[in-house]
């Protein structure tokens, strides 16, 4: 599939990611998410299941398997 960047020559590979995000005040970070990224720049796609699954993850609140520290740019 071509990027959808306007003026990106690239196409979409299939790979898996680490994708970030602020829920409620935290940083959670999701390891291993599948998604499609483009091999010329980097944007990325994730598709309608998988955004229901990080969904869930988010609101079921599990306690991680995994922390790691956070630092912050001052």
């Amino acid at each position: 599939m071509k990027c959808s960047i306007m003026g990106c020559p690239g196409k979409y590979e299939q790979k898996t990611i680490t994708h970030t995000v602020k829920s409620a005040g935290q940083v959670i970070v999701i390891d291993h998410v599948p998604a499609r990224v483009c091999d010329t720049c980097g944007d990325t796609l994730l598709d309608l299941k998988t955004v229901r699954h990080i969904e869930k993850i988010l609101s079921a609140r599990k306690k991680p398997r995994r922390t790691a520290p956070l630092y912050e740019y001052v």
